[in-house]
C-alpha cells in the first residue's frame, strides 16, 4: 500500500516537473530533460511518461518525439499540484505603487489595472465593469503574440478577431463562481479561435458587491503558479482602491 502511494506520488511530481519544463522551454519535454531531478534512468521516466499519456495528461506531437501537456494535464496541475501558491512582497509593493498615482475617475483605475495585470504577468490583462455590460478593458496584447505558440499569422488574426469581437470573451469573463480564481483552460473556453489560449479570472468588489471581473490571457503553456496568485491580490488591491474613492 505504502509503495503504491509513493509511486503515484512519483507520477504526480513527474507529471508536474515535466509541465514546469515544457513552461519554460516552450517545446517537447524528453525523459532525459527530467530524469536527473528523480534520480532516475531515463528509461523509468519514458515508463511514467507513457502512464501519464495513456491517462490522458500527456501527449507526444511525433513519435520520437517529447512529451508535451494536455488540457487535462493543465487542468490538474492548476487544481492540485500547485495549490500553493504565493505572490512575492517585492511585487505586492510594485503592485501597491501603481495605484498611488493619482487616480480619481474609475475608469482610469480600470485601464490602469489592466495595464498592472500586463505588466505584472507578462500576458494580456483584461477588465470588465458589470455595469458597462459591452466594455473591455486590455492591454499587453503584443505580449501574447510574443510566444511560439502565435508566431503563425493565421492564428494571430484568429485570435484578435476574438478579442475585437470581444462578446464571447465577455461572457466567460462575467461568468459567476464560488473560488477566488478562475481557471480556463484551452477548450474550456468553448470557443475554437482560443484552444491555444487560457484565461484566468478574479472577482474585484466594492462595498462588498461584485464589480467585475479582472482577468489575464495567454497561452496555455503560461506560469499559472506565478499568474493566480498575482491575480488574486491585484482583484484584492483594485476592491480597496475602489472602496476609498469618492
Amino acid at each position: 500500500m505504502v509503495k503504491n502511494v509513493d509511486y503515484e506520488s512519483r507520477k504526480r511530481a513527474v507529471l508536474s516537473a515535466a509541465i514546469n519544463k515544457h513552461i519554460r522551454k516552450a517545446g517537447p519535454v524528453a525523459s532525459e530533460d527530467i530524469a536527473e531531478n528523480f534520480d532516475l534512468s531515463p528509461a523509468t521516466i519514458r515508463n511514467i511518461f507513457s502512464e501519464l499519456e495513456e491517462a490522458g495528461y500527456l501527449t507526444h506531437l511525433y513519435t520520437s518525439g517529447g512529451r508535451v501537456p494536455t488540457d487535462k494535464g493543465y487542468r490538474y496541475y492548476v487544481d492540485f499540484l500547485n495549490a500553493q501558491m504565493d505572490l512575492l512582497d517585492e511585487e505586492k509593493s510594485k503592485i501597491m505603487r501603481e495605484y498611488s498615482k493619482g487616480i480619481r475617475k474609475l475608469e482610469e483605475a480600470l485601464e490602469e489595472t489592466s495595464a498592472v495585470i500586463s505588466e505584472t504577468t507578462h500576458y494580456t490583462g483584461i477588465v470588465s465593469f458589470l455595469e458597462w455590460h459591452d466594455r473591455l478593458f486590455y492591454k499587453g496584447l503584443s505580449r501574447i503574440l510574443e510566444h511560439p505558440e502565435f508566431k503563425d499569422s493565421q492564428k494571430i488574426r484568429i485570435l484578435i478577431g476574438a478579442l475585437e469581437e470581444k462578446q464571447h470573451l465577455l461572457e466567460i469573463i462575467n461568468r459567476d463562481f464560488n473560488d477566488k480564481v478562475k481557471v480556463y483552460i484551452g477548450h474550456e473556453l468553448n470557443c475554437p479561435q482560443m484552444d491555444n489560449c487560457s484565461l484566468v479570472v478574479s472577482s474585484y468588489r466594492r462595498k462588498k458587491k461584485p464589480q467585475g471581473k479582472v482577468a489575464v490571457l495567454g497561452p496555455v503553456r503560461m506560469e499559472y503558479n506565478h499568474i493566480i496568485p498575482a491575480l488574486a491580490y491585484i482583484a484584492d488591491v483594485l476592491s480597496d482602491f475602489l472602496e476609498n474613492m469618492e
